[in-house]
């Protein structure tokens, strides 16, 4: 939006003529810029504020020829949104910035709360999966981590298996390392 199409938008809004609007325009705008080049602060409540910023003189360099060039004192303006305007800003289509904030703090945290369970059950997952890590397979993980009462039960049963199994594995190795041996 321009100036020209902002005059409009007041025009429509007010009832003033093309003229009217487009003076009020120009006077709020020759205000704001008049205060602050006075070193005022200029706040305009729901909207925002504008103020005056400073900056020292100092030295820089030209990227192209690495001379030292001397930048003068200047001045500048900071225009900070007041919360209203933020508020309208993010509310998408909501009355009022208010009922927007209850339901996004019970909404964060019923997410804490679901994230701290979901971490309490990955965790205890990962630590019966590095338990049954050696014969676990995907099917059989994902049955242990359905109860506490169940997994400890199945876990019971894979260790058992885990120690039967281990000798047949062991009985094995030789058998490997000899036809090894007769390739080479």
């Amino acid at each position: 939006m321009n100036r020209t199409e902002l005059a409009q938008s007041v025009q429509t809004a007010t009832g003033l003529d093309k003229k009217q609007s487009e003076a009020a325009v120009e006077a709020v705008a020759a205000a704001i810029i008049g205060e602050v080049k006075a070193g005022n602060r200029v706040s305009i409540f729901g909207f925002g504020s504008f103020d005056p910023r400073a900056r020292g003189p100092r030295t820089a360099r030209n990227p192209q020829t690495q001379a030292t060039v001397k930048v003068p004192a200047s001045k500048s303006v900071a225009f900070k949104p007041a919360a209203a305007f933020k508020a309208a800003l993010n509310t998408k289509g909501r009355a009022s910035a208010a009922k927007k904030a209850a339901p996004a703090a019970a909404a964060t945290s019923a997410r804490a709360a679901t994230a701290k369970a979901s971490v309490a059950k990955a965790s205890a997952a990962a630590g019966k999966a590095t338990a049954a890590k050696v014969t676990a397979s995907k099917a059989t993980a994902t049955k242990t981590t359905a109860t506490k009462a169940t997994a400890s039960k199945a876990a019971a049963s894979k260790a058992a298996s885990v120690k039967a199994a281990a000798p047949a594995k062991a009985a094995k190795a030789p058998a490997k390392a000899a036809k090894s041996a007769r390739k080479r």
